[in-house]
């Protein structure tokens, strides 16, 4: 796992969406950022409880989050290709402007995310 920061103004938040007999929820967030003559597009995760913090944010609001990077190697069966994701998963955010001006959110820690995920919660 990865640590990592990236700011960005909110461009997307997704509904919560539930998986799983055990009812894993992850809820994505997407940044912009201008790059001189591009935008460049960053898809954040929040899961579990952090589905819930994402209330408080608006499009439009500028954010710092923190991130782990996590990767998955995934294969249907064993004579079918091997397949690797990789996602971003939001520990937390602080609001830089917008909203009621700065605040730091912290949601979980990545272990907590992982102490109760099971194969079949992914959501892929």
């Amino acid at each position: 796992m990865s640590d990592g920061k990236v700011r960005g103004v909110v461009h997307l938040i997704e509904e919560t969406k539930t998986y799983g007999q055990k009812g894993f929820r992850k809820r994505l967030v997407v940044l912009e950022q201008e790059r001189g003559s591009f935008t460049n597009y960053v898809p954040l995760e929040f899961t579990r409880d952090a589905c819930d913090s994402v209330d408080q944010l608006q499009v439009g609001d500028e954010i710092e989050v923190d991130f782990s990077l996590t990767g998955r190697r995934w294969q249907r069966d064993a004579n079918s290709e091997v397949k690797y994701f990789m996602n971003a998963e939001a520990s937390g955010f602080q609001l830089l402007s917008g909203g009621d001006g700065p605040k730091t959110i912290v949601t979980e820690s990545a272990n907590d995310r992982f102490s109760e995920a099971v194969e079949d919660d992914a959501p892929f």
